[in-house]
């Protein structure tokens, strides 16, 4: 593959609902280019960018993958993101370092969840979008139906760039309105044809708002437009361009990737309308590493490097692969880079041009481009890689937060260090898993975005390291604690021949406020009755009582004890005595004294559609949740609330399906509350079950 300049580059994602055919397509640009003699397909696991095992296995994309095509001169990075939700940390590295997005929907299904999200995360990085409406051949389609979608959720910036041609209920071909010419697909390729004289009161409007769209964009265009002068084909190519990198103009194409239809045009607009990466991203911010002053990286190839590691792949005969984004200068093989991150030097022996899973290697990646170098030391991703005399560090990815989560256990004793090495092997590759060890509850927790997305780590635990594992119900972290102040007397006393032991405290318990502290301690000992050298074994005592209360043993938290009075034996007295003394006294009075469990109460942020809020504050209701406040925010609303962490589980599973996963939230522990009476039974019976 020969290596290309900045102005010769593409690199755009593709977004969709899962379903809608995005890998499809890519295996049509792929077999269309003639780097595939056959076309692959989903069904057959056989597609040049879903090729992971569990890909292969489920029928859908799990990973962004990066096929290179080479079209018109052109080099067009794509990368083929999941539609999943789950996988929605794979789409975030896809959509950082893309120029422009195409858009997937099926011409069947229409707009679908996925397609507003799609819009979203390409709002969110503020890059040009182009609409590519497949499965056109299938006669359920309705191009009409779509678009009325599309102008419905996005506004006036739709413009559709085809009419289909139709006979009967069948596709057979497109008018292009930019052009004003049609083609009919004939066999394994198309032909010109005349536009049907039946369609020209159906193009006229369309053909319409396109030429206003391009006199708007320039004062000598608009001038031509009132004078009624025709623009030339080269004018409105360019004023669509422009109107495309300024969000202004969003064109929809259509055609088939099953049948290879369009696909071709397809390419053809990318290259003539999305934008090159001096055009996108001429110029990013970055920050010095060791000062936060700000850097403008500029995209060219003199400039010094400047590389952003967007996603690591564990390949089992290369070793670790790293996906970078060159963004000025250039990446060669047989030099070293400063790692901003970590502010140590890498050596970059080999350089590749990834298509799929295949390594093509390549002299350097320049500018613009998107490449991989393999076994770098200490490089994760959203790491910068810079030239060492000129340190510059990028924004990293911003992936969502992982609410999701299950404890797991494995099914065979003794591959618990097999599950922690496993997991942390996957974690190098996807950022959005969490490995925590709770120790209060002897528990390992494993989080990710979704269900199916846990249900893919534990698959690749056992495909990859032979790990079988199940995920079950986490415990959560409740305390006890207690409600009344109550006076106790402690005493160890063991006579058994020689010295015997002797301790013996009288000691007040009450409530303390703060929740956030297990306990504290003080003296008020008058007359010696308890030696001054004895009250750090007390203190110990009540250290060792707090980890574990009577009701479910659960750790105790909010308790002041103050030693008022006790004794002692001159012989028989030592620290032991004391510190066993002092936890008889806390045991009988956390008996006596109003023991109650408390649990922990999270503050969720949950963002919805309007017409889902009616739902969502009677589910949370339904979760002993308490509204605290409701906000409008960009068309959706924010709802503030206050819910027990223990009706939050599966709660990501559940607003997903209230809100068609329309809905997303975040969570944060805020403090302990007591428990109701019924909430309190029943965990301290199901604690003894359990025990």
């Amino acid at each position: 593959m020969k290596v290309y300049s900045s102005e010769e580059i593409r690199n755009i994602v593709l977004l969709g609902h899962g379903g809608s055919g995005k890998t499809t397509i890519v295996e049509a640009m792929a077999h269309e280019v003639g780097i595939t003699k056959r076309q692959g397909k989903v069904e057959e696991g056989n597609t040049i960018s879903d090729f992971d095992k569990e890909e292969i296995k489920r029928g859908f994309s799990i990973n962004t993958s990066c096929i290179p095509i080479e079209w018109q001169d052109c080099k067009i990075n794509v990368l083929d993101a999941p539609g999943y939700f789950d996988f929605v940390g794979e789409t975030k590295q896809a959509t950082r370092v893309a120029d422009s997005a195409i858009i997937v929907v099926s011409g069947k299904a229409g707009v679908e969840v996925g397609t507003e999200k799609a819009w979203e995360y390409a709002e969110e990085m503020n890059i040009p979008k182009m609409i590519f409406v497949t499965d056109m051949d299938d006669d359920n389609a309705n191009l009409n139906s779509v678009l009325d979608q599309l102008k419905d959720n996005f506004g006036k910036c739709i413009a559709p760039f085809h009419v289909p041609i139709r006979e009967g209920e069948h596709f057979i071909g497109f008018v292009n309105v930019v052009k004003m010419e049609a083609r009919k697909f004939v066999k394994d390729h198309i032909e010109a044809c005349d536009v049907p004289e039946s369609m020209k009161a159906e193009i006229e409007p369309i053909r319409d708002m396109i030429l206003e769209a391009v006199a708007e964009s320039d004062e000598a265009l608009m001038e031509k437009y009132f004078e009624e002068t025709p623009f030339t084909l080269e004018e409105i190519q360019d004023a669509i361009h422009q109107g495309v990198i300024a969000g202004n103009i969003v064109p929809v194409l259509i055609g088939s990737g099953i049948n290879n239809l369009g696909v071709q045009v397809l390419l053809n607009s990318i290259v003539k309308f999305m934008p090159s990466p001096k055009e996108e991203h001429t110029t990013v911010i970055g920050n010095h590493p060791d000062t936060a002053e700000e850097i403008e990286v500029v995209c060219d190839l003199k400039e010094p490097t400047t590389a952003l590691v967007f996603k690591t792949i564990i390949d089992p005969y290369i070793g670790k692969l790293s996906l970078f984004r060159v963004y000025s200068g250039s990446v060669k093989a047989d030099t070293q880079l400063l790692n901003a991150n970590t502010e140590e030097m890498e050596r970059i022996s080999h350089v590749y041009a990834l298509r799929g899973k295949e390594q093509i290697e390549v002299s350097e990646i320049r500018a613009g481009d998107i490449g991989a170098v393999a076994k770098l030391i200490d490089v994760s991703t959203g790491d910068t890689l810079c030239d060492k005399d000129h340190p510059v560090k990028l924004s990293g990815i911003g992936f969502p937060e992982s609410l999701a989560y299950r404890a797991i256990v494995p099914k065979t004793k003794g591959d618990e260090d097999k599950i922690g090495s496993g997991i942390h092997r996957l974690m190098e590759e996807d950022p959005t898993i969490k490995f925590i060890l709770d120790h209060e509850n002897h528990q390992e927790l494993l989080y990710g975005v979704g269900g199916q997305h846990l249900d893919i780590i534990v698959s690749k635990l056992e495909s990859k390291f032979k790990v079988l594992v199940d995920l079950k119900k986490p415990r959560i972290p409740y305390r006890e604690t207690i409600k009344k102040k109550v006076q106790v007397r402690g005493r160890h006393k063991k006579q058994s021949g020689g010295h015997g032991q002797y301790g013996d405290v009288v000691m007040e318990f009450e409530p303390l406020e703060d929740m956030e502290i297990p306990y504290t301690f003080q003296e008020k000992i008058v007359g010696g009755s308890v030696p001054k050298n004895y009250f750090p074994a007390v203190d110990k005592g009540l250290a060792e009582s707090v980890k574990r209360g009577i009701l479910a043993g659960y750790p105790v938290v909010g308790i002041k004890a103050t030693l008022i009075d006790g004794s002692y034996h001159p012989v028989d007295s030592s620290e032991m005595a004391f510190k066993l003394a002092a936890q008889n006294a806390f045991k009988d009075a956390m008996n006596q004294a109003g023991p109650t469990l408390l649990e922990p109460i999270a503050s969720i942020n949950v963002v919805v559609p309007d017409s889902y809020l009616g739902d969502i504050i009677g589910d949370l209701n339904k979760r002993r949740g308490r509204v605290l406040g409701i906000n409008p925010t960009k068309g959706k609303q924010e709802i503030m609330a206050e819910v027990p962490m223990g009706e939050l589980y599966g709660y990501s599973t559940d607003l997903r399906s209230l809100t068609q996963s329309r809905g997303m939230f975040t969570q944060k522990f805020e403090r302990y509350e007591e428990a109701p009476r019924e909430v309190q039974e029943k965990v301290i019976a199901d604690k003894s079950v359990e025990e």
